[in-house]
């Protein structure tokens, strides 16, 4: 059952119109509201999920612990760049730009991962350093291919995938509506810098490591930069790209339809698939490339006639399927029993085929 479902006679599409007179009762407002918590209480705890135990960070038991830590900061960034792309009348196009943003932000001010060359020193990715010291940025300290995975991982499975999939469940219109009213995207941005506060203050956050000045002030101007390219960014009048809907008919002398669900999904899966393939500045640059080529394809896709939220649902969960395929062959952060691991990435990807399958099978009824 979709948790959007209108109940028969409330606010029904099915409904007819009839004149209002002054003895007609007003629409309970208790119902839509509560209704309106639901997509939102789902967004705060799929995001942590999606972002830190899909790929096989965390054990099964530790899971829970995690999107209750973590849901603040990971649910409320998505909520806001949700919230805020909607308001705003942007498509997918901005959500992932902010969801860029939010990468920065995360990596590069929260837990600092991005300069912090000791961050991994405690876990089982120790070994990883080294190849990411290939690709140092001289004068900044960080990582470029460390910057590619975080970000990218960010956009991919904190931000995009879980908005995608919640969205799924709903019906069009709700799609694109805001969920929050002014007092709730208020009270959802004072969780998520809690949220962040948190992660930056605890000792399994930020781990005590302080970045430069110059380390700052380059992630704070890179995220208003992505964050400014977002806000810019206005479906034309007529077409709405990567949003779900359908755009406008095209001269019947130049047909051109859009593809098959399955070909954005390819196109995610092989450009997610393409990271880490080739250590150095090379494989860098691949990533790169291959990231530019798939984003470019989807988007002409997504400006086709009968582009709609499954290619959408196809395009973002393919990233969280690889993930989700690839958590039987990465370790855990902590150390692990075989038993603890086989059962954590089994429960990974049971949760993530009943989401993307669930969610197909709620889009069934659009065809």
């Amino acid at each position: 059952m979709s948790i959007d479902r209108v109940p028969p006679g409330i606010d029904s599409p099915s409904t007819p119109e009839t004149p209002e007179t002054p003895e007609t009762p007003p629409t309970p407002v208790r119902v839509s509201r509560w209704r309106r918590l639901v997509p939102v209480l789902a967004l705060m705890a799929l995001a942590p999920w999606t972002a830190e135990c899909s790929w096989g960070g965390f054990t099964a038991v530790d899971a829970l612990a995690v999107v209750v830590f973590l849901g603040p900061m990971y649910g409320g960034a998505a909520l806001l760049i949700r919230e805020t792309v909607r308001r705003t009348g942007g498509g997918w196009p901005a959500i992932a730009l902010l969801a860029a943003a939010f990468g920065v932000v995360q990596a590069g001010l929260v837990d600092q991962s991005l300069f912090n060359p000791e961050f991994l020193a405690d876990t089982e990715f120790a070994d990883t350093q080294a190849a990411a010291n290939a690709t140092l940025v001289p004068g900044l300290g960080f990582s470029a291919q460390q910057a590619v995975n975080y970000i990218g991982n960010h956009v991919a499975l904190s931000i995009c995938a879980p908005i995608a999939i919640v969205e799924s469940f709903l019906t069009p219109r709700r799609r694109r509506e805001p969920w929050l009213g002014g007092w709730g995207l208020a009270v959802i941005g004072v969780v998520y810098l809690l949220g962040s506060l948190l992660v930056f203050s605890d000792d399994g956050g930020r781990k005590g490591f302080l970045a430069s000045p110059v380390q700052l002030t380059f992630a704070v101007a890179l995220a208003l930069a992505l964050i400014g390219a977002a806000l810019l960014s206005r479906r034309r009048r007529g077409e709405q790209p990567l949003t779900g809907r359908k755009p406008a008919a095209l001269p019947e002398d130049q047909p051109r339809r859009a593809p098959h669900p399955i070909w954005p999904a390819l196109v995610a899966f092989g450009g997610y698939l393409g990271m880490n393939l080739v250590p150095g500045w090379i494989g860098v640059g691949l990533t790169v490339t291959v990231a530019v080529v798939a984003t470019t394809a989807i988007v002409a896709w997504s400006r086709r006639t009968g582009w709609g939220q499954r290619h959408v649902l196809a395009g973002w969960a393919a990233g969280l399927v690889c993930a989700a395929a690839f958590a039987y062959a990465v370790p855990n952060y902590a150390p692990a029993s075989p038993t603890e691991a086989l059962i954590g990435d089994v429960a990974i990807s049971v949760i993530t085929l009943a989401l993307v399958g669930g969610a197909f099978w709620r889009l069934r009824a659009e065809r």
